[in-house]
């Protein structure tokens, strides 16, 4: 089962800082992370997500690539690959994998204009070790699935850092 951690940072770069800090201790197969997007309150009050996959040009991409092998078929890649490539970015972004976007906006409600927050969604982890490395980027944790054991432990990380 996957857990879910938002974390609140003061500003966007220390949010990205602790994405790529969590990615790169991925790399290192102390954590399995299903998804990591950083929401940032506006300062018009709207919520902006930067998301760890691009969906719609992964799927501009891959229809482009399909477009131009149909294209071929029919002696036209050029007009295969244009209509491949609009049809895959469409679906693209259609397309919503890892963190509901919806609940992500609704969940970083509380934070302020400039504010930012981690958003997500661990598999595994090694906490003695990954906790550490997260720590010194403090934050705030606004919302859990964890036990309420494993938010405390998290919490007072946090605070360490």
């Amino acid at each position: 089962m996957a857990d879910l951690v938002i974390v609140a940072y003061p500003d966007e770069a220390t949010a990205e800082a602790a994405r790529a800090k969590l990615l790169e201790l991925q790399k290192e197969y102390l954590v399995e992370v299903g998804d990591a997007v950083v929401a940032i309150r506006r300062p018009d009050g709207t919520v902006k997500l930067n998301q760890l996959i691009n969906t719609t040009a992964a799927g501009a991409a891959g229809g482009a690539m399909w477009g131009t092998l149909i294209g071929l078929l029919f002696l036209n890649p050029l007009l295969g690959a244009a209509a491949g490539a609009g049809a895959g970015a469409l679906s693209g972004y259609l397309t919503d994998v890892g963190i509901d976007d919806t609940f992500l906006k609704q969940a970083t409600e509380a934070l302020t204009p400039g504010q930012a927050a981690l958003c997500v969604l661990v598999r595994k982890v090694t906490a003695d070790k990954v906790l550490p490395a997260m720590a010194h980027f403090g934050g705030t944790v606004l919302r859990t699935n964890l036990t309420s054991e494993q938010e405390q432990k998290l919490r007072d990380a946090l605070k360490v850092g």
